[in-house]
């Protein structure tokens, strides 16, 4: 495969990964969010499930697909872009594994409530999901970094 080839699945796997990761910088950076009040953020937090449910596993694995296809390309080019590459690669397998194994099911618990009749436990939940949201953003934000370096260094 040529030059151009490599460089549009290059820049096709850093495009999806930085709207991903801009999405998630962009829910971590507000805030606001976080200090409403229990009914209005299981609400907010059951919308955000309904839409990000449909559409982030169609992008990350858009996003893993391409990614893996950078690497294969970049791997007979050598020097440190495939490296690059391949980080960014197990950056978003560990962002996919932390979202099925453990953002999935609070997600799953946070749909079942009534946001009226909210568990005496909720915040808990909440504060969990936030920590972990907040390691899935440096991950997907790390990787998207490497993704921008490797064009740099590969020349």
């Amino acid at each position: 495969m040529g030059v151009p080839m490599f460089e549009a699945v290059r820049t096709g796997a850093t495009a999806l990964l930085g709207v991903f990761a801009g999405g998630l910088v962009f829910t971590a950076l507000a805030p606001s969010l976080r200090s409403l009040p229990g009914p209005d953020y299981v609400r907010y937090w059951q919308g955000l499930n309904a839409d990000y449910g449909r559409a982030m596993p169609v992008l990350l694995l858009s996003c893993l697909a391409l990614l893996v296809a950078t690497c294969v390309m970049a791997y007979s080019r050598g020097g440190p872009g495939f490296w690059l590459s391949a980080g960014a690669v197990v950056l978003v397998v560990a962002v996919i594994v932390l979202t099925v194994t453990r953002l999935d099911a609070l997600n799953r618990l946070a749909d079942s409530w009534n946001p009226d009749l909210l568990p005496a436990d909720w915040a808990r939940a909440r504060a969990e999901w936030w920590n972990l949201h907040f390691a899935r953003t440096a991950m997907a934000t790390a990787g998207f970094f490497l993704l921008l370096l490797a064009p740099a260094l590969q020349d």
